[in-house]
């Protein structure tokens, strides 16, 4: 369990009470998707599902997410962000690595997010795939990696 003098989960080199705890904790919102997206990051690793859902788009939200369903997530790399024409709309590209039942799992994705009412909020992603990581890529029946509870082709693998 990350404790508040531990280093942040989401690799910004901070304490994770000088970086995404306040967000978790609802003392502040993230001022970027990239802020938002690593805070979610790290929110995986703590399972904290409330942050998750209450972060997430409610056009594409599952209605619940169990935390012990969550991998054990171990590494992020923030591999680019843009902002769309629209200041309201971003992305972030990233990748991240995590054990499942005793295996490696890399999840590379192009996340989109939106801003509204000021508030930043995960949509929805684009799992990127490569030679190197077409073995890691779960399979349509599996569960999804981002610990929704759903089978990956009914969430994140479309």
């Amino acid at each position: 369990m990350t404790t508040t003098s531990d280093l942040c989960p989401c690799g910004s080199g901070q304490s994770f009470a000088a970086c995404c705890q306040p967000l978790l904790a609802g003392h502040r919102s993230p001022g970027s998707a990239t802020e938002l997206m690593r805070s979610r990051y790290s929110a995986y690793v703590v399972r904290d599902a409330a942050y998750i859902l209450r972060t997430w788009h409610p056009s594409t939200r599952p209605a619940r997410l169990d935390p012990h369903t969550i991998p054990a997530w171990s590494g992020l790399t923030i591999i680019g962000a843009e902002t769309m024409d629209d200041p309201g709309r971003a992305t972030v590209e990233f990748k991240a690595e995590a054990t499942t039942a005793g295996s490696m799992l890399l999840l590379h994705e192009k996340s989109r997010f939106v801003r509204e009412k000021g508030q930043w909020l995960y949509v929805d992603g684009e799992v990127r795939q490569s030679a190197d990581q077409a073995a890691a890529k779960p399979g349509r029946n599996s569960p999804c990696p981002c610990g929704s509870g759903r089978k990956f082709k009914k969430c994140c693998g479309p």
